[in-house]
């Protein structure tokens, strides 16, 4: 009865924000011909120049709708589709503000095409205006839709406690669409039950043969599952469809670049980088002075990186950290609050203008406009270590944006920019490309999209591990007054609460059962209770 009546509360909500969409995109384009009609009254009448406009605005709005989503409230935060939706506004006023001066160029009318006239002035009251529309809509769609719908009851299913710290960080930004009600392990007696208790299944990395068992059973159930993404997911999820007599089989080709495709790429890097170093040499210009003359130091600095087959080159970037700091010899990644930034380097790195000078290495043929983020020699060989799979992003050049740079950010973990640079490598095309630039203006408004790491710069592991208390590969906090060892991924296993670290460690380097025997304690601002079935530790979340 619960289940039906949230069911029709979520078919009326969705019927309103789908009635709150259609009335936003007419009044967005109500809002283009009422304020460019001003100086052209010919809009005012049913007319070729009306209905070409007319069309060039709807065709451009489902296009840029394809490209940056649309009135997608319930399901991301304001400022993401507020974002989206105001950078594919402001591209369609702009394409259908030039065709409709160059309809403008006849006899009646201008004898040349004139882009910056009176017209301009109502272009730009049409943007402000929409941008108004487009805040006012989202924030009334969002608050709409959360008041009806409250969040959906959530299971987290782990393959190991180590992973719910961050699961519960990545589900809780989102905390008006999702309530974690229950945690526990792949392995649990009871998961069938608990799965039909929720609302929405969400899959951290348990075993392959885990998974599918759990997806079925989900799929019977009928439960919305959200699965964090593998990399043999990612390559199942683009694989090709194909008939093999009367067999379904996935084709999955390894080299899916065709010759055509990487002509096509090339010749829009080389477009792309021409006009941008042109095109915004000044402003180039103006932040070489800046930086020159905050500290007298270099305007641009060098550092080795690694592109397509591994092949290592000098990529060029605005010097946004003091001169001689380790930005220019030891490579370390930037902190938060990072005392090296410099005034001007924090604004740079704030507006991604420090990547400026890539276009140069984009021309020169090292990197690509789309691609996977040139990481450092450094952190390129401590993550190959701990992911080999990290090798597989060479497919591809490095680029200047992509999905981990639109997506992600700049602490983001090593394995969630591998899924990120693989989603991009392994559905890649043209169109994909042109999205992905067309998108890259959004992460200007994601303030934190430069977020440093936490460990300061310059510190070692084994400096940050001595600072929070780490252990002989086990990392110590307390609870109230017992102080027990959590899991820390260097070393797999689990420490027995009854006996002292050196057996605990011990015990996981010879592969004792991870689970069953052994306790594990969550952080203390994670708030949740044990339940023991069959000498299994079990975690439930109680602070909802």
């Amino acid at each position: 009865m619960a289940s039906r009546t949230r069911s029709s509360h979520q078919t009326k909500t969705d019927i309103l924000i789908g009635v709150m969409s259609v009335g936003l995109y007419i009044l967005l384009g109500v809002t283009f011909f009422l304020c460019l009609s001003i100086n052209n009254v010919f809009l005012r009448i049913i007319n070729r120049t009306l209905a070409t406009t007319l069309l060039t605005f709807t065709a451009m709005t489902i296009a840029m709708h394809a490209v940056y989503g649309g009135f997608d409230v319930g399901r991301k935060k304001n400022k993401p589709v507020i974002s989206a939706l105001i950078g594919s506004t402001v591209i369609t006023d702009l394409v259908t503000y030039l065709q409709l001066q160059i309809m403008n160029v006849n006899e009646s009318n201008n004898q040349r095409l004139i882009l910056f006239g009176p017209d301009l002035l109502c272009l730009l009251l049409c943007i402000l205006l929409q941008i108004l529309i487009i805040v006012l809509f989202v924030r009334i769609g969002n608050q709409i839709y959360f008041n009806f719908t409250p969040p959906r009851s959530c299971l987290v299913i782990l393959g190991s406690p180590s992973q719910e710290a961050d699961m519960r960080q990545k589900i809780g930004r989102y905390y008006l669409q999702w309530r974690v009600d229950d945690v526990v392990l792949y392995n649990v007696p009871d998961l069938d039950r608990r799965i039909k208790n929720a609302d929405v299944i969400f899959l951290g990395n348990v075993p392959e043969g885990a998974k599918f068992a759990l997806l079925k059973i989900c799929y019977n159930d009928r439960k919305d599952v959200m699965s964090k993404a593998q990399l043999e997911d990612i390559m199942l999820c683009n694989a090709r469809p194909a008939i093999v007599d009367d067999a379904a089989f996935l084709a999955m080709e390894y080299n899916k670049i065709t010759v055509f495709q990487r002509f096509v790429k090339r010749f829009g890097d080389i477009v792309l980088s021409v006009l941008a170093l042109v095109l915004l040499s000044p402003l180039l210009l103006i932040i070489s002075i800046l930086i020159r003359a905050e500290d007298g130091g270099p305007a641009i600095f060098t550092q080795p990186r690694v592109t397509a087959n591994g092949r290592t080159f000098i990529i060029r970037k605005f010097r946004t950290m003091a001169p001689n700091s380790s930005q220019n010899d030891i490579q370390v990644s930037v902190a938060e609050n990072d005392p090296r930034i410099t005034k001007i380097g924090s604004f740079l790195r704030r507006y991604r203008l420090d990547e400026l000078p890539q276009f140069y290495n984009i021309l020169v043929g090292d990197m690509s406009v789309v691609g996977p983020r040139p990481e450092m020699m450094a952190n390129v060989a401590r993550y190959k270590t701990k992911l080999p799979a990290f090798v597989y992003r060479e497919k591809m050049k490095a680029g200047l944006t992509g999905y981990a740079q639109i997506e992600g950010r700049y602490n983001t973990s090593a394995e969630d920019k591998l899924m990120l640079d693989m989603m991009y490598i392994e559905s890649f095309s043209i169109w994909l490309d042109v999205k992905l630039i067309l998108r890259t203006f959004t992460v200007l408004l994601k303030p934190d999209s430069t977020q440093g790491f936490q460990r300061s710069p310059g510190e070692t592991a084994r400096q940050a591990a001595l600072k929070k208390g780490a252990t002989r590969g086990f990392q110590k906090f307390s609870t109230q007054s017992q102080t027990v060892i959590r899991e820390d991924p260097v070393v797999r296993g689990y420490h027995n609460v009854n006996t002292p670290p050196e057996t605990g460690e011990k015990a996981a380097r010879q592969q004792v059962n991870p689970v069953r025997g052994y306790k594990y304690t969550p952080p203390q601002d994670m708030i949740t209770r044990s339940v023991k079935t069959q000498g299994v530790e079990k975690l439930s979340d109680i602070n909802r």
